[in-house]
């Protein structure tokens, strides 16, 4: 039987936890991840060696690495942060790995397939765009940020929320990505911060074309938590609308949204941390339109509220 055909567009920890649980079935899965990060060890190897940033990258070649117990160690070398060493301190060694091989091939998309390659990666993983680009949001009162990182850790200006976003250049699709979501039998967009990134992968030309005539259907995973300086109070319906503006004209092809059941943080050493810095859980309040909307504790039982990568990917398979 031929295997159903499975994209998941974002990146970081939202996307990482979508492939982790769907990487246990028998699916033909490709990663396309956004390529705006702009913060931390990657913001720095941008900068300093003028490469794409490897950070999301990184994190969804761990996803689907599927080595053999014995060689796990080489995914937690791939993993580790340096906290010492001077101007080493706070790199992954995943990502300048990455940077190497982007250096020695040439492209991040040949890096990508040689870290794969190395890592025994189960799926395909493909950047959403070869293009340099950085994200700037416009805030309610008409204050431009600049660079994903200064609008993911904004700490000024609280009280106004983002009202668009946009790439300065403008980006284009890279042929393969789009290649993967138009041969698609599910798309699945989220979950994950949705200004800085999900929605930059929206702006990029020629995602809204490829997910438009791509053959089969689309998911959206709506956030567990509202986040500071993003979606500030933002309803499942809030961000459903915000996802559907961007798709622009594309949304016709939205046929499920998967919103979380819990209304509270459960009793855990990260609930005051949370609480410290305004994050809410989601409420749900949306009713089914053109798209059906799955409604269950898509919580994983650890210390931070995450979705639970077992759940997400059982849903996803039965939808199949």
């Amino acid at each position: 039987m031929k295997k159903k055909k499975v994209v998941v567009i974002g990146g970081g920890t939202g996307t990482y936890q979508v492939l982790t649980g769907l990487k246990k079935y028998p699916l033909d899965i490709s990663a396309v991840i956004s390529m705006c990060d702009s913060g931390g060890s990657t913001g720095r190897l941008r900068k300093e060696l003028g490469i794409l940033p490897p950070g999301d990258v990184r994190r969804a070649i761990l996803a689907l690495s599927d080595l053999p117990f014995a060689e796990k160690t080489l995914e937690e070398v791939f993993d580790f942060r340096f906290d010492k060493g001077g101007s080493l301190s706070g790199h992954s060694l995943g990502n300048i790995l990455l940077a190497a091989l982007a250096q020695i091939t040439g492209s991040m998309d040949k890096a990508i397939r040689e870290a794969a390659r190395i890592l025994n990666v189960s799926g395909k993983i493909f950047p959403i765009s070869l293009d340099k680009t950085n994200l700037v949001a416009v805030l309610d009162d008409g204050t431009k940020v600049f660079g994903e990182t200064n609008i993911d850790m904004r700490d000024f200006k609280l009280e106004f929320g983002v009202k668009r976003v946009y790439l300065t250049p403008k980006a284009s699709i890279f042929k393969d990505a789009a290649n993967a979501i138009k041969e698609a039998d599910l798309i699945i967009l989220g979950p994950g911060d949705l200004y800085t990134s999900l929605i930059p992968t929206l702006l990029v030309e020629g995602t809204i074309d490829a997910i438009a005539s791509c053959r089969g259907k689309l998911l959206y995973i709506v956030n567990l938590v509202t986040k500071r300086g993003e979606t500030d109070n933002f309803s499942a319906k809030d961000f459903v609308d915000e996802v559907v503006n961007y798709l622009n004209g594309a949304e016709k092809k939205l046929s499920w949204v998967l919103a979380n059941k819990a209304t509270t943080f459960p009793k855990s050493k990260a609930y005051y941390w949370y609480k410290r810095y305004g994050c809410k859980p989601v409420k749900n309040n949306l009713t089914s339109k053109n798209y059906k909307v799955i409604e269950k504790d898509f919580t994983a039982k650890t210390t931070l509220f995450r979705h639970d990568p077992e759940k997400v990917a059982k849903t996803v398979v039965e939808l199949l």
